[in-house]
């Protein structure tokens, strides 16, 4: 039977690692393994130097596009999430009520969109925006919508610390 540490490997298949540049006495001295002249013999060789290629970290793209400060992202709610909510007894719903069950993130503004269908009791749903067709289909179903005004349009812009400043 061979057992784990009886396993070595052939004799000779493993050979010391060859300690190059030890002197013109040692083994494989004087050239340091590096064959004679020439630019390979030196030092001088850039680090991602390829011959007088262009360079990779030249040839790749830089600086594409940029991020918009002024962007605004929303945390997509659909209707069949609130319809499941609505099953639950919830019959008003705000960004406080999404996020206490855990639909949203803290602090996350949401955008109510048409994907499902409102069922059971009519919804008043509060939210910073509405696609038109789920506005609509809250409305049809004898729900009520009202619309959260962005931080923003309230006369404040958003923080953006001196990168509008060092312009």
């Amino acid at each position: 039977m061979i057992y784990l540490h009886d396993l070595a490997p052939n004799e000779g298949a493993k050979t010391r690692k060859r300690r190059v540049g030890r002197g013109i006495g040692g083994k494989g001295g004087k050239t340091a393994g590096r064959g004679t002249k020439g630019q390979g013999a030196r030092d001088t060789i850039p680090v991602g130097f390829e011959g007088g290629q262009l360079p990779l970290t030249q040839r790749i793209p830089k600086l594409r596009g940029f991020d918009n400060p002024f962007r605004v992202s929303y945390t997509v709610v659909n209707l069949d999430q609130l319809a499941v909510l609505s099953e639950r007894g919830i019959t008003t719903i705000s960004p406080e009520v999404l996020e206490a069950t855990g639909v949203i993130r803290k602090g996350a503004l949401v955008k109510v969109c048409a994907r499902g269908a409102v069922r059971g009791a009519a919804l008043t749903v509060s939210a910073h925006g509405f696609s038109k067709s789920a506005r609509e289909l809250i409305e049809s179903a004898g729900g009520s919508v009202s619309e959260i005004s962005l931080p923003y349009k309230l006369g404040r812009r958003p923080s953006l610390g001196n990168a509008l400043m060092n312009r």
